[in-house]
């Protein structure tokens, strides 16, 4: 297990291989963990669940605020800085009322996108209000749903009851954002990860026990072991928390297949 201590230079030279300065490198471990981040030039998708010991990221009642430890959040800032955006889908934004800002570390703030296919925020969240980085919210075609102040509302065609990961990205790559963050929640990571869109998959571990309540990732049920993801893994000690960084196998065809040409993609600028 690799332990995670990041100096000031290091962490200055992955925000300089963010911005494209590839002559830099780093022997720290950190520097192995973030720079395929940093570094990322093609789409790059990178998921992150922090997550107790019984796998679960918050009590029945919904409290989720400390399920990571400090340490287990200033690497999600990290994160943050290093993606062009960062995605969350409207549960996570109803139930936490997030910043999905750059908080704990010096970095760029991401762009912040909310998938609300129902049209379902009301305007009210803090997101809106902050002053903060440009939001984009995704609707299914068709759906009115209400002003949303200071946001950008894209709408995409629906398929199969909800909108398709490929095309959220695709319409995120057409804007200049091709490294995004999946942040939560649980449902949202898993359909990114049942379509075979995520690059990496970081799972923060830290050392409680809730017992009951919402686990971090909720896949479709698989008859057989044989049948389950094992991608290859690194563990890294954080600190207060446990990380595993697992690569994972993209299907970079998906992309390609989405269909930009039919997707009707509307885009409306509400404020």
């Amino acid at each position: 297990m690799q332990r995670i201590q990041i100096s000031d230079t290091t962490w200055n030279r992955l925000l300089a291989l963010r911005q494209g300065d590839r002559a830099i490198a780093s022997a720290e471990a950190g520097y192995r963990l973030y720079a395929p981040i940093a570094g990322a030039r093609e789409p790059f998708v990178l998921a992150q669940v922090g997550q107790s010991l019984d796998g679960r990221v918050a009590t029945p009642s919904g409290d989720a605020r400390d399920v990571s430890g400090r340490d287990g959040l200033v690497h999600l800032h990290r994160c943050r800085a290093l993606v062009d955006a960062v995605l969350v889908g409207i549960g996570t934004v109803k139930a936490d009322n997030p910043r999905l800002s750059v908080r704990m570390v010096s970095g760029p703030q991401p762009v912040r996108v909310v998938i609300d296919s129902r049209g379902l925020l009301d305007g009210s969240e803090g997101l809106f209000h902050d002053g903060g980085a440009p939001v984009l919210v995704f609707r299914s075609a068709g759906i009115a749903g209400r002003p949303l102040p200071a946001a950008e509302v894209i709408a995409l065609k629906p398929q199969d009851g909800g909108l398709a990961p490929a095309d959220i990205l695709a319409a995120l790559q057409d804007r200049g954002l091709g490294r995004v963050l999946v942040e939560g929640g649980a449902r949202t990571i898993a359909r990114f990860l049942e379509a075979r869109l995520i690059d990496r998959l970081h799972v923060a571990i830290s050392p409680i026990i809730i017992g009951s309540g919402p686990a971090g990732i909720r896949l479709s049920p698989i008859d057989q072991l044989a049948c389950a993801h094992r991608p290859v893994t690194e563990v890294y000690d954080l600190g207060s928390d446990i990380l595993f960084d697992c690569r994972l196998e993209r299907d970079f065809g998906a992309l390609r297949a989405s269909g930009r040409q039919g997707q009707q993609v509307r885009v409306a600028n509400q404020g």
